[in-house]
């Protein structure tokens, strides 16, 4: 198979599944939107959390709601990527493991009212299933993005948006898009 061809290829699966999750996850990615929007105008916080590349996300949509989506004039929205700290995340890896790294900062900085959004692939990090059960515990609403069936985090949350693929890269293209779509239809608020 050429690139050209693989390329086509992702790219027609890719389509296929945005139709797909367009149809399946239309209401709890509009639920999503509406969890973000009310956290934002009660003067909350929305943290965001993942590993590797949902990681990456992570600070990528964070960012978003801090500086801007679209080209347009309005406030910060209070937004923050747990991955970010270097030095706190590798403290924490060392004297608590690295299953604590997040939790331990959502029991320092969440409050009821905020809102965690969890992004996993799998569904089974250690350290997304800690930080969930920390942010119950201190009545933050939470929310997973998720694929392969969801894993045990969809059980862990109030809201799991599961993408239906196993499809590791298909799964975070689509994950990144609702994330998209989600801040285009919050930002409008953000006066």
């Amino acid at each position: 198979m050429s690139a050209s061809s693989a390329s086509v290829g992702h790219l027609e699966e890719l389509a296929a599944l945005a139709g797909r999750a367009a149809v399946e996850l239309a209401e709890p990615v509009r639920r999503y939107a509406a969890l973000v929007e009310a956290t934002l105008a009660a003067g909350r916080t929305v943290f965001f959390a993942g590993n590797g590349g949902s990681a990456a996300h992570a600070q990528h949509i964070a960012t978003e709601y801090v500086v801007r989506y679209r080209p347009v004039q309005r406030r910060a929205a209070a937004a923050l990527a747990l991955s970010t700290d270097s030095s706190l995340v590798t403290a924490a890896a060392n004297d608590l493991g690295f299953e604590r790294i997040f939790a331990r900062q959502v029991e320092a900085h969440g409050r009821k009212g905020d809102l965690l959004v969890l992004v996993s692939t799998s569904g089974k990090s250690p350290n997304l299933l800690a930080a969930a059960d920390v942010a119950k515990a201190l009545g933050l609403r939470t929310v997973a993005l998720l694929a392969a069936g969801g894993g045990p985090l969809a059980a862990r949350v109030d809201l799991p948006i599961v993408v239906p693929t196993t499809d590791t890269a298909l799964a975070q293209e689509i994950q990144l898009a609702i994330d998209h779509y989600v801040c285009s239809l919050v930002e409008p608020g953000l006066k």
